[in-house]
């Protein structure tokens, strides 16, 4: 009898275990996808690892989808080693940002302050980095902030950056973000 339980509680944990790196690779691969909406710029590595791969820091740019004329940048740091190969290290929160007006501001729609412009999964369960806009109407200027958030604590690592709607070539014409905000 306890022979028999015994290989039926390895069983087990071979399924669970099996069940859980299927988890690990299906995670990898749904962070990759994710990772595929911004556009990569360039990576450059940051503390050289022998057997696995570098830790990097990775500069994305991505459009707001929202907000024709309007760019960001952010540079997020990627784990490393087997670990981060494999999808399974929580990456930190140190993540900076840089917003720019590219052409023409039209806004699409009516938009919330603080409206989720870009998400991104940060580990393999409980951390998520989120670019939000809003608008100072005062001063008719589009803020960004990226932070990084948790499901049990969050995380006050985060950065702001600031786009003024200003006429572009020759168009005299300068939406104001206040009359987007709902």
């Amino acid at each position: 009898m306890n022979r028999r339980a015994s290989q039926f509680r390895l069983s087990r944990f071979k399924s669970t275990t099996l069940a859980l790196l299927a988890l690990a690779v299906t995670g990898a691969s749904t962070a990759a996808v994710a990772a595929d909406d911004p556009d990569l710029i360039f990576r450059r590595s940051t503390v050289f690892k022998l057997l696995s791969p570098n830790d990097k820091l990775a500069v994305y740019g991505i459009d707001d989808p929202e907000i024709k004329g309007v760019a960001c940048h952010f540079t997020v740091p990627e784990r490393g080693g087997f670990k981060g190969w494999l999808g399974l290290a929580e990456e930190v929160s140190d993540i900076s940002l840089a917003c720019r007006q590219v052409g023409p501001i039209h806004f699409t729609k009516k938009l919330d302050q603080g409206d989720d412009m870009f998400s991104q999964r940060r580990s393999m369960f409980f951390k998520r980095m989120q670019i939000v806009r809003g608008c100072d109407a005062k001063r008719n200027v589009l803020v960004y902030m990226v932070y990084s958030d948790r499901l049990i604590e969050g995380s006050p690592k985060n950065s702001t950056s600031s786009v003024p709607v200003m006429p572009w070539g020759g168009d005299a014409a300068v939406e104001k973000c206040g009359d987007f905000i709902k």
